[in-house]
């Protein structure tokens, strides 16, 4: 079954947001990576030491099935970040031919920020911002 989850962004305070999250929906975190543990960390010259050990994905299950996600955009692009821009809305798919469907038709007369493809973690993954300038991150993880 395919889901749709909201997945905010921050400019390095993500932890302090979802410790805040996790006090009024209770639960436990899911998943906590940081951006140390970005095997392509090394690639990404504007991260500093102190945006190394931010949160890269983090994961706290609210209700039945549903997730909210977060991360810190490290560096530079943390300046980026305004009302409007710091979320997405993230849709896991049913499958990998589903997912490429769903990221070709909310691209087209978009953008596309991050094609599909294999991931470290083991998804399979893309980044999007439709033709109405909402941001949309496409997943399918053959696990989940």
């Amino acid at each position: 079954m395919s889901r749709l989850n909201i997945y905010l962004n921050f400019p390095g305070n993500a932890e302090e947001a979802f410790n805040f999250y996790k006090s009024v929906f209770g639960g436990e975190f899911a998943s906590v990576m940081r951006w140390e543990n970005n095997p392509g960390c090394g690639d990404m010259p504007s991260l500093t030491e102190e945006d190394k050990k931010r949160i890269m994905h983090i994961a706290l299950p609210i209700g039945d099935g549903n997730f909210l996600m977060g991360s810190d955009w490290p560096g530079d692009f943390a300046g980026q970040l305004n009302p409007g821009n710091n979320f997405s809305v993230a849709y896991s798919a049913v499958s990998r031919e589903d997912a490429d469907r769903v990221f070709a038709s909310l691209s087209a007369d978009g953008k596309v920020n991050m094609p599909m493809d294999n991931m470290f973690w083991g998804s399979y993954w893309g980044s999007l911002t439709d033709k109405f300038g909402i941001q949309w991150m496409v997943d399918y993880s053959p696990s989940h």
